[in-house]
């Protein structure tokens, strides 16, 4: 075997559809299905235990606690199915007993109970049989099976919490209490629930049952009685009868019941507690009932609901979850539920919000799971992160090290693909529209670049992060993480890209397909390096070793593949295997198959069937990765659960000792940080008022408590003084009053003892009275014996002869009952209800007289033996008949029985088909009413058809009307466009020759300002020596006057020496020329620096003056448009005068000797406003060149101006550069204005 094993260490997910599927333990401990598993997990110290499922199990179907909380039953699926009952008292929750049904014909078990005291449990079978089967659990003995359904399904049994040999059974259209006795089940009770489909159910005293109803109703049921019927929504149901409460309301017949049945949120579960009971009332709702004063009556005190889910695209979504299973904690301090999602959630129930009965949330009791297949799975290098993605549409971030939901978030599409990058700052999610980068923010995932790459079901990153492969298809796409280029597009395969895996070094990528194939492709040259095709195989997974050299690939069995060849193959044993993955070290292999498992298999793969197999999930393993320490081993499943476990060797030692250190960097946005430091000084400052007004509202508390405790102080003080002063006088009263009671008492004792002297002798007296009338009722006695005895001997002469009156005519009577019986049988259909009243009489009127004969006479003649030795004998042959009579009247009841369950079938399915035909006669005359609507809409669309034609017939009149006009018009408006873009380009380039002008500008200032400082030190210098050379001249001349006295000249020549030339000089010479360069350079890097700032200062200046001018241009078309709009205009008044005129023109040859004198004004104003028309062309035309002309004169003064400034060394500044811009753009404005 493998010298290495796996250890469940933590999952995250809930096993769905498993009835009961959540239980407390303790007030800490809950046990839930989640794979293959049920769990055990401690809800403070968040550990986890498994308890692993049974092999070759197709899957969990209930679970069942025992009252003491020792033992838990599981029920699974399987060839047979068995139910396991586990110690949990036990560490590991030890196997205690596996239960199967033996011979019976039983294919699940879909709900269980323990009985009180743990030694019974009743499991409840499926259809078609819906067999109930009774088991003495502890010895492997089914007590006795009975079936509780005709047909319709069973939802619940449960067992009476005071009594073990009572059982109640709910479903559809049944509740039925059984009782265990001599070895069977036998059914006391049915309510009548025809017709209502009752969900579930519970006990909440020693002989009362709630169910709850598909339509939001709760039913009471006592002794197997429906007593009264109550809405989940608190709407109470009014009263039948006048002295019942608003609460109650019995339901006796079927119509009835019909009638109050209103469709509401299903009441799925419903948990009994010490005051009352709780129940779900519809999509994550949980109300919460108490006991009142009055009897058998309840209230609704609270309402406790599922909150939104802020992550969600739909954050209403999680509140429509149906709830599966409610649980408390054993100290009710704790509620938990289960919902239809897969979702775990749980409150406190001491809270504030449910003391105060508001309504309160509940919260999640360990973190939100995926509620569907997980597609995806990516671990990554530096943080101890995992990603999971789900076709519930979400993506996930688990920490494997603190076994945590980090990061959570719901798409619109659904999730088919995710990987990490190594840093574990980035995520690749594959969608069914796009591939997606995102960020993992502290609080959010954010996508920053979307792939064009649709339906993605695998992308990985490449081990350093600079390249990652996306699968489309049946073809490979490797970008590049730093461009985000296609660097590479691999095709090859035939059939569909099942999986990708990246070498050690990056430099290759393995690739397995639907087809058979499986290809090494080279990273840098795009090519097929090595290949190994098998059509009949199809792989789902591959993997490469640390090396390079080898390749394993996935299938109906696991190959392994070196230099295109298949060097062994391990098989599947009739399951496939999903997915795969090598360790670091490369001596193990661990594969996920498709019934659930998980393999863990040696390397060198072994040539027999040599693996250790785990139970591992309910549904195929999708996918597996192993963490870069080879410490943890991760799974995913199509159950939506997530496995992590240990890898350690059969010692229990990790495969490496080395430790991991993790990053613990994260990103930010700068929008959020900036939030959040603004949210954290406004928390501050509103910590710090706070703790300055709570200083100030304690301190004036504590003045008032003070001034109270000096209060209270005194007063008590002064109560305490005067209640001594009552003590000591009370204590002198009592003194006073003992000396009283004690002459009291011997006053008392004095009269008693005279009173009992005077007594005894009345007594005497009162005796002997006595016994004399005690002597005379003997006598009486004896007389009234003796009468007695005559009496007794009369009756029992006239009871004889009574008994043989009555035999005689009880035999007439059943005579006639026989007879009469046989006319029933004849006539049972036409006289089935005088049948059954003849019936019922003869039963009571036979039962009451034989029952009270046989009391009255066998009590009265049990001394005399003799006389009823015959009567007994007739007596026995009396029995014998009526037990026939008895079992032919039973026979005939049975017959009965069966005959009205056939009629209330039958009358079922009348009504159900009568109801259909209704159902029908309404859809008909719907239809009929919706045919003559339709109708009506038609001939109304027909006469709005033929008035659209009309008006389609003149709006094309128009528009080629229209389209005749708008031609000349795109031509001027082509031209002027033409001039605008030769105008802008025009501009562009005066304001290119502006900026390089005024780069020249600026550099010629530095210059002249180096060498006006260069000039004024060597001023300065100059100043310097001239001032030394006139004190030597100075010095000189009175040397000069010494030439006759050698030792006076030597001293004058020597301190002038002295004075003017130094030993140091050639060194400070040297020092100067150094501290100028020095200074030199610092002033160049001075004026460098100046002038990079300049230029970017010229720039930004640039862009302002660019995008005014844009801003500008762009008024300058809204101008253009305008005057196109008020051209258009001016030519469609111009047309119309030139129709008026033509009109004119025809009524003037018509009538040439008739023309008015306003004719002739029209005439001649539409003769001027042609004329008007020619001349305001030119106009403008002419206006164009003028403004052009001027334009070109103006760029010519500046180009002069410019030069002129280059020459001087004096350049204007920016300013008046932007104002001479300025006035230029002002300049052609107008000309576009006019």
């Amino acid at each position: 075997m493998a010298a290495v094993v796996a250890q469940s260490s933590h999952i995250f997910g809930l096993r769905k559809g498993v009835t009961n599927n959540l239980c407390f333990l303790d007030d800490q401990t809950i046990v839930f299905p989640s794979g293959n598993n049920c769990v055990r997990y401690n809800i403070d110290q968040k550990w986890q235990k498994f308890i692993p499922g049974t092999e070759k199990s197709q899957g969990m179907q209930a679970l069942a606690l025992s009252a003491n909380r020792r033992y838990l039953a599981v029920s699974e699926r399987g060839e047979p199915p068995t139910v396991t009952v586990y110690d949990l008292t036990h560490e590991q929750g030890r196997k205690r007993k596996v239960l199967t049904a033996g011979d019976l014909p039983v294919g699940e078990f879909l709900c269980m109970a323990f009985s009180p005291d743990s030694k019974y449990l009743i499991c409840q079978s499926g259809g078609p049989k819906w067999t109930l089967v009774f088991w003495l659990w502890e010895k492997q003995k089914v007590m006795t099976t009975i079936s509780s359904s005709e047909g319709d399904p069973v939802n619940q049994v449960s067992f009476n919490p005071q009594d073990n040999t009572q059982v109640c059974v709910s479903g559809v259209g049944l509740l039925r209490l059984y009782h265990y006795g001599e070895g069977a089940l036998k059914r006391t009770n049915a309510a009548k629930v025809e017709g209502i489909a009752l969900l579930c159910h519970a006990w909440v005293s020693g002989a009362r049952v709630v169910a709850g109803t598909d339509t939001g109703r709760l039913l009471m049921i006592e002794s197997g009685e429906l007593r009264w019927e109550l809405d989940a929504g608190i709407r109470p149901v009014p009263p039948l009868e006048t002295g019942q409460t608003e609460s109650k309301r019995p339901i006796d017949t079927k119509a009835e019941r019909n009638a109050a049945t209103t469709t509401g949120p299903s009441v799925t579960a419903i948990l009994p507690y010490s005051k009352g009971f709780m129940c779900s009332a519809g999509p994550g709702t949980v109300c919460v009932f108490e006991n009142t004063e009055e009897k058998d009556s309840y209230r609704k005190t609270g309402e406790i609901l599922i909150p939104p889910d802020p992550c969600s695209n739909e954050p209403s979504r999680a509140q429509q979850q149906e709830v599966a299973t409610l649980s408390l904690s054993p100290g009710e301090e704790t509620l938990a539920l289960s919902t239809q999602q897969g979702q775990l959630y749980a409150i406190s129930l001491i809270s504030a919000e449910i003391s105060r009965g508001e309504q309160a949330h509940f919260e999640f009791l360990s973190s939100s799971f995926h509620s569907k297949p997980i597609t995806g799975l990516s671990i990554c290098i530096r943080k101890p992160l995992v990603a999971t993605c789900s076709l519930d549409r979400s993506v996930r971030v688990w920490n494997y090290d603190t076994n945590v939901l980090e990061l959570y978030k719901e798409f619109q599409e659904e999730a088919l693909s995710v990987s990490l990058h190594p840093s574990g700052l980035f995520l690749l999610v594959g969608f069914t529209d796009k591939l997606r980068m995102m960020n993992l923010l502290i609080d959010d995932i954010r996508t920053f670049k979307e792939f064009t790459v649709r339906g993605c079901r695998e992308c990985v990153f490449s081990h350093g992060g600079h390249l990652f492969a996306a699968i489309n298809g049946n073809v490979i796409h490797i970008y590049s993480v730093t461009t985000f280029d296609n660097i590479l597009t691999l095709k090859g395969h035939n059939g569909k890209v099942q999986a990708v895996a990246w070498s050690a070094d990056d430099g290759r990528l393995v690739s397995c397909g639907a087809d058979g194939a499986v290809y090494e492709w080279n990273v840098f040259s795009g090519k097929r390096e090595s290949e190994s095709v098998l059509k009949s195989c199809v792989y789902t997974g591959v993997a490469v070793s640390s090396d390079a050299r080898t390749i394993f690939a996935a299938g109906t069995s696991l190959k392994e593949i070196q230099d295109c060849q298949v060097l062994r193959e391990v098989p599947g044993d009739d399951v496939t295997y999903t997915a795969l993955a090598v360790s670091r070290s490369g001596k193990v292999i661990f594969t996920g198959t498709s019934s659930g498992t998980l393999r863990v298999i040696k390397y060198p793969l072994p040539l027999q069937k040599d693996w250790i197999e785990y139970q591992a999930h309910c549904g195929p393993v999708t996918k597996v990765l192993v963490t870069f320490d080879d410490q943890l081993l991760l799974t995913a499943s199509g159950d939506g659960s997530l496995l992590v476990w240990r890898i350690v060797d059969k010692e229990g030692r990790g495969l490496r000792d080395k430790e991991v250190h993790y990053t613990e960097e994260i990103l930010v946005t700068k929008t959020d940080l900036e939030e959040k430091n603004q949210n954290m000084q406004e928390l501050k400052t509103r910590v710090e008022e706070l703790q300055m007004e709570k200083e100030y509202q304690l301190r004036l508390c504590d003045i008032s408590y003070n001034d109270k405790i000096k209060e209270l102080s005194e007063t008590f003080i002064r109560e305490i003084e005067s209640l001594k002063t009552e003590n000591q006088v009370m204590k002198r009263e009592g003194e006073k009053q003992s000396v009283a009671h004690q002459d009291a008492l011997m006053e008392i004792t004095e009269k008693h003892s005279k009173e009992l002297q005077d007594s005894e002798c009345s007594n005497s007296q009162k005796l002997l009275l006595e016994y004399a009338k005690s002597a005379e009722l003997q006598q009486q006695k004896q007389a009234m014996e003796e009468e007695y005895e005559r009496r007794l001997g009369a009756a029992e002469q006239s009871g004889a002869r009574a008994l043989e009156e009555l035999t005689l005519s009880f035999q007439a009577k059943l005579h006639d009952k026989t007879q009469q019986l046989g006319q029933c049988q004849d006539e049972a259909r036409q006289q089935r209800r005088e049948f059954e009243e003849d019936k019922r009489q003869t039963e009571e009127d036979a039962d009451q007289e034989i029952q009270g004969l046989r009391l009255r006479y066998e009590k009265r003649l049990y001394g005399e033996k003799e006389t009823n030795l015959t009567l007994r004998g007739e007596t026995g042959i009396m029995k014998k008949q009526l037990g026939s009579l008895q079992r032919e009247l039973e026979e005939r009841c049975g017959d009965i029985e069966r005959l009205k369950k056939e009629a209330t079938r039958l009358h079922g399915v009348i009504r159900s088909l009568e109801k259909d035909i209704l159902g029908l006669k309404k859809v008909i005359a719907e239809r009929v009413e919706t045919i003559r609507d339709k109708e009506k809409v038609i001939s109304e669309q027909t006469k709005k058809n033929q008035e659209l034609e009309k008006l389609k017939y003149s709006q094309n009149y128009t528009l080629e009307e229209l389209k005749k006009n708008i031609a000349p018009r795109d031509h001027a408006i082509a031209g002027m466009k033409e001039q605008i873009q030769e105008m802008e380009a025009e501009l562009e380039h005066f304001h290119q020759k502006n900026t390089q002008l005024e780069l020249r500008v600026d550099d010629l200032k530095l210059k002249l300002r180096a060498t006006g400082q260069e000039r004024n030190m060597e001023m300065q210098r100059v100043k310097q020596s001239e001032a030394t050379v006139r004190r030597f001249q100075v010095d000189l001349h009175r040397c000069a006057a010494l030439l006759q006295e050698p030792k006076q000249l030597k001293e004058a020549v020597q301190e002038m020496y002295g004075c003017y030339v130094r030993p140091s000089d050639g060194v400070e010479i040297a020092g100067v020329d150094a501290d100028i360069q020095r200074e030199h350079v610092r002033q160049q890097d001075h004026l460098e620096k100046t002038v990079g700032s300049l230029k970017t200062q010229l720039a930004k200046d640039s862009e302002l003056q660019r995008q005014k001018n844009v801003k500008l241009m762009r008024e300058n078309v809204s101008l253009i448009q305008e005057i196109n709009k008020l051209r258009q205009e001016l030519r469609t008044a111009r047309a119309q005068i030139h129709d008026h005129h033509i009109r004119t023109a025809v009524a003037a040859r018509n009538k040439p000797n008739r023309r008015s004198p306003d004719e002739h004004r029209a005439v001649a104003g539409s003769r001027s406003a042609e004329s008007s028309s020619r001349v305001t062309r030119l106009d403008f035309q002419e206006e164009a060149e003028k403004i052009i002309q001027l334009q070109r004169s103006q760029i010519q003064q500046l180009k002069q101006e410019v030069q002129g400034q280059e020459s001087a060394f004096r350049p204007p500044s920016t300013t008046t550069t932007s104002t001479a811009t300025s006035t230029s753009t002002a300049t052609r404005l107008p000309a576009l204005h006019t």
